[in-house]
């Protein structure tokens, strides 16, 4: 009786299956390893069928035979390569109907196909012949075509029908022949064929067995002396091998007892030197081991790099290398005092957070040369693999450490300061996740038993200086930043750039482009012009790069016979820019200075620095909805309905009628549509835009704001306040309300920020709303 089955199908080359076989194979491919995950799990049951030609890696269904075999999933097994090793037990064969599904992976409508069984007695008559032919051919052939398994299999089991099958699936015959085995609906004829391929190898093992005596026969004593001198050889050639072998024992038995490692380690490497001893140097174990000892031997146990305990040395370095940042050094410097006046050697861990190119990698550099210690750096961007932080096992083919223990190599001393690059790109996947690894490396508690798959024996990291980098502190995983001491490195001011500029990039551009100081002068004008119209950023990156574009054009003209022309030095002013870097790319400013009804001025924290947010809100004819537009996120769109919802309770205070709700629809939108925006900082700037909007009243251009409101008009605290006023003054804002508990930390924004700018501290809506609007609570 036909029954039909929807079922996943994966594609199997160059092997066929045969009713009533148990069989294992490899699964490894994507597609077939999704159409595993979706097998229903009641009946385990899935659809084989070969591919036509074996090679395609990515077959399409008109490459893969309509006849095949329902089979039942009896066992599986994961292994760490992402393939999974199936046993599995032919339950009927089938024939595909129709493809139902065709990604992620193969779905198909099956029929399947009973054997027509008719002529029993030939049948069972058939299938034991096959059985006598098979026995004879193991009997007969050295290297038989079929696995010795099935001659213990025939001897346990007594359905010669099934022993057949068994046969059929073992058989060294081509896969299309076998194919059409299994397409052949008569089950008599099908033994038949079968019976025939069995006849034809035992046939081609008895002409073989003839030639092999016949050969053997005809080697005359001359053949004898060549093989045995050659056997000889041979010989003569191993025992020089073993020799040397010795003698590069004796070599890493020296390199071990010199590398000064732990007990633990020193044991394991012992045991491991006694193991390839007795290892052949042809085998691949011979390899591995000494790979593994290799690694052992060349990682740092217990050299040390001299450290620098002169602090006023260590304060002069960072000055010289970095302008500003005086709290950033100071705790460097704080942290160099209170090491060497503590014997310990732990140390904490530090993470550098802040916007690209302020200086981060640079300063983990200058802290390795203040302290005088080896410095070395990793980037943790894009790792997804928990094996790159802890290494693979050595039986893996190809295996390494991971990339602490290469470093850590590269250093060759055990107290470098190791410098992880950006710690918050790090991802996780199916192999595993690397911020877990992490925590074991940045815990001082944890390090100096750090595990590496690859070593298997406990390494000390815990005189290592960490330095950790990230942009945005929130990719981290929290129990990773608990681990870490957090510095913020927050935007630049202008001044400060162009200090940097002043001393330290510009000095290096001359020396990268080979030019010297008396052939070119930056003036301050011709700096700030740079600064503020042809980079855009909370850094110094791009700056380096317009004062290396203007370099490499001076020098240009200098190598091609202009220098005669050329008056030195010379000096880059304003309009010298502009004859360099071409048309200006950047506005000092985007706020329009005209005041509006329902503008209002914003600040906002990114990753890369502070920005300036503009909101506007306009009524419409309408029935009272809310259209909010810009690619608000959904925080923003609940203080959006918080300001509302004040400004609806409070309508007769604030002098609104109630129908103006009622007869308009409010539009609120956020320019830049295409940049994503969220948070709750924008409430209090939402809710004094509303406000103008429904009162008609207009907002001065120069005033902004930013805080969290609450529906009882509270204004809450917001972070990024340092990188936000740093916006603000670049925009040219003159005045600027921020919540009151925000008060101390405006101690880090710079003193040229705060003289130009005006800060009211608030704790109401009301009390911008006096200030702004002349309005009483």
């Amino acid at each position: 009786m036909t029954k039909e089955y929807h079922l996943p199908l994966i594609p199997l080359r160059n092997m066929v299956a045969f009713p009533e076989v148990v069989f294992p194979f490899l699964v490894g491919r994507p597609k077939s390893l999704t159409a595993l995950n979706a097998i229903n799990k009641k009946d385990n049951l899935i659809f084989l069928s070969v591919q036509k030609q074996g090679e395609i890696e990515e077959p399409k269904s008109t490459d893969i035979e309509k006849v095949g075999v329902i089979v039942r999933v009896l066992k599986e097994k994961r292994d760490f390569d992402n393939t999974v090793k199936l046993l599995v037990q032919v339950v009927e064969r089938a024939k595909i109907s129709r493809f139902s599904k065709k990604e992620p992976f193969y779905k198909v409508k099956v029929s399947t196909l009973p054997f027509s069984r008719r002529n029993e007695k030939g049948i069972f008559a058939t299938a034991k012949e096959i059985v006598s032919s098979f026995e004879n051919l193991l009997r007969l052939s050295e290297n038989s075509p079929i696995g010795e398994e099935l001659l213990e299999k025939i001897h346990l089991q007594h359905n010669p029908v099934q022993i057949s099958m068994n046969i059929a699936f073992q058989l060294k015959i081509t896969f299309s022949e076998k194919q059409k085995l299994l397409e052949t609906d008569n089950f008599f004829q099908m033994l038949q064929v079968l019976l025939v391929h069995v006849n034809n190898e035992y046939e081609i093992a008895k002409l073989q067995a003839k030639i092999r005596a016949k050969v053997k026969n005809n080697i005359d004593t001359a053949q004898k002396k060549m093989i045995l001198s050659q056997e000889l050889e041979a010989i003569k050639g191993e025992l020089n091998k073993i020799d040397g072998q010795k003698n590069e024992i004796e070599e890493l038995r020296e390199k071990i007892s010199n590398a000064q490692m732990s007990k633990e380690a020193l044991e394991h490497a012992i045991e491991e030197l006694d193991k390839l001893e007795y290892t052949p140097s042809y085998s691949p174990e011979y390899t591995v081991i000494l790979n593994y000892l290799d690694w052992l031997i060349s990682i740092p146990w217990s050299k040390k790099a001299k450290e620098n305990e002169n602090i006023k040395k260590a304060s002069i370095i960072l000055e010289e290398s970095h302008w500003g940042l005086e709290k950033i050094k100071e705790r460097i410097i704080e942290i160099l005092a209170v090491r060497h006046l503590v014997k310990t050697k732990k140390g904490p861990v530090i993470c550098f957070v802040g916007p690209p190119g302020v200086g981060k990698t640079s300063l983990g550099k200058a802290i390795a040369s203040a302290m005088g210690r080896k410095f070395v750096r990793i980037s943790l961007g894009g790792i997804r693999d928990e094996a790159e932080i802890r290494g693979h096992r050595k039986t893996y083919i190809g295996s390494l450490p991971g990339k602490i223990i290469q470093t850590m190599k590269r250093a060759k001393v055990i107290n470098p300061v190791f410098l992880m690059d950006e710690i918050d790109k790090m991802a996780s996947d199916f192999r595993g996740d690397p911020a877990s690894a992490m925590l074991e490396v940045l815990d001082p508690e944890q390090n100096f038993m750090f595990m590496d798959h690859y070593l298997e024996v406990s390494y000390d990291l815990s005189q290592v200086f960490f330095i950790t980098t990230a942009n945005n502190i929130y990719d981290i995983p929290d129990p990773l930043r608990d681990r870490m001491e957090i510095i913020n490195l927050s935007g630049y001011t202008s001044l400060e750039k162009y200090y940097i500029a002043k001393y330290f990039l510009i000095p290096r551009q001359l020396k990268e482009n080979g030019l010297k100081k008396a052939q070119v002068k930056f003036n301050k004008n011709g700096l700030m012009e740079i600064i503020e119209h042809f980079t855009m950023e909370a850094g110094v990156r791009n700056l380096e790069r317009q004062i290396g574009k203007v370099c490499r054009k001076i020098a240009k003209s200098i190598v091609m016979k202009e220098k005669k022309k050329m008056k030195f030095p010379i000096t880059i002013e304003k309009k010298k820019v502009h004859e360099f870097l071409g048309l200006q790319e950047y506005r000092t400013s985007h706020i329009k200075k005209k005041n509006q009804v329902g503008v209002v001025n914003g600040l906002a924290w990114t990753q890369f620095g502070g920005v300036y947010l503009s909101i506007e809100t306009l009524l419409v004819p309408g029935k009272g909805k809310i259209l909010i537009t810009g690619q608000i996120g959904k925080v923003m769109q609940e203080s959006a309905q918080i300001a509302l919802s004040l400004i609806k309770s409070n309508h007769k205070k604030l002098g609104i009628k109630k129908e103006i709700f009622e007869k308009n629809d409010i539009h609120i939108h956020v320019p830049e549509g295409a940049i994503p925006k969220d948070g709750p900082s924008a409430g209090i700037t939402i809710a004094t835009s509303l406000l103008s909007a429904l009162s008609k009243k207009k907002i001065h251009w120069d005033c902004a704001m930013t805080g969290e409101l609450t529906l009882k008009g509270d204004v809450l605290p917001i972070g990024g306040l340092k990188e936000k006023l740093l916006a603000a003054y670049k925009e040219g804002i003159k005045r600027v309300f921020i919540p009151i508990d925000n008060k101390n930390t405006l101690e880090e924004v710079p003193e040229e920020v705060k003289s130009k700018i005006t800060i009211d501290f608030v704790t109401n809506i009301w009390d911008v709303w006096k200030k702004v609007f002349k309005i009483n609570e």
